[in-house]
């Protein structure tokens, strides 16, 4: 088992899509290999403004030359195991205290190995951050269900090692986790209101009214990335979902000619009509996952 840091920011001039290609250069190359099968946790550097730190979880299925780009490389990854953190995780605590601790020389401070696009990364090390992002002591619970929903992260065993890193690696995989996952961190970025309608509803029982839909399904290889993510009222979600409604190449709201009644569906249609998207770039939508809808969901 091998795991790794892979070095990202959304304005890189790389060629790089997190949840399905990482570019990087040939000195990289014995290091990203060493990651093949297993996973590797993204990390945006402090130097970007409003970093995420570490901020997603992906399993990489294989390395191979980059065609488009002569002497890079890419590492392919795996369809479906691209996870975004519910909680991205500083490089260092309140204290400074660095929580990859692989980082720290023999006199405590901060080695070069830091600056490394590639770079190893222990199993401890990978427990931690992943424990880190991945806790969740006030979920975001569905507008229906149970009151209490089981936790996402169990309190961990100390000391740390692999058994405890399999584990791990059990509860990335699994549905439940990733769709919970993935509706806390698509609620939060936009506010827990409706992409179409721009009502933010909230019932009795604090529960927002919103979903979480997917632009590209799972069942399609949709990743479980936040920008593959929209929150949608059930209405609209629904809507979504069977090609009655759909978006351009500039986020702006078609309405199928096979629906039945247009001018109710335009009268739900928030103001603008546009999607009311995150303030974050990086966060919205994007434009492959958009395209995909279209052409595959969307009825024409």
């Amino acid at each position: 088992m091998a795991f790794c840091v892979f070095i990202h920011r959304f304005d890189s001039n790389y060629r790089d899509i997190p949840a399905e290609r990482y570019q990087f250069p040939p000195q990289y190359l014995s290091r990203a290999r060493a990651c093949i099968g297993d996973w590797i946790v993204y990390y945006e550097p402090r130097k970007v403004r409003n970093t995420r730190g570490y901020f997603a979880v992906a399993r990489v299925e294989r390395i191979v030359p980059d065609d488009s780009a002569p002497g890079m490389y890419v590492a392919v990854i795996e369809p479906g195991s691209y996870l975004d953190f519910a909680n991205p995780v500083s490089f260092a605590n309140a204290d400074g205290l660095v929580i990859e601790r692989g980082l720290l020389n023999e006199a405590g401070g901060i080695s070069g190995r830091a600056q490394a696009a590639v770079r190893g990364l222990s199993a401890t090390d990978f427990n931690r951050i992943v424990e880190a992002g991945l806790a969740e002591p006030d979920p975001l619970l569905p507008r229906t269900g149970f009151a209490e929903a089981p936790s996402v992260v169990r309190e961990a065993r100390s000391p740390f090692g692999f058994d405890e890193a399999r584990e791990r690696v059990d509860m990335l995989v699994s549905r439940v986790v990733r769709d919970r996952v993935f509706r806390r961190i698509v609620l939060r970025a936009y506010d827990e209101r409706c992409a179409v309608t721009g009502l933010k509803l909230i019932n009795g029982g604090g529960r927002a009214e919103v979903e979480a839909a997917h632009i590209r399904p799972v069942e399609a290889n949709g990743p479980d990335i936040l920008s593959n993510g929209l929150a949608l009222s059930g209405t609209a979600h629904w809507m979504f979902d069977r090609g009655l409604i759909g978006l351009d190449d500039d986020l702006r709201i078609l309405i199928s000619r096979q629906a039945n009644d247009p001018e109710s569906i335009r009268s739900i249609i928030n103001a603008s009509g546009r999607a009311i998207l995150p303030s974050h770039a990086g966060d919205r939508p994007h434009p492959q996952f958009v395209r995909w809808h279209r052409e595959h969901c969307f009825k024409q």
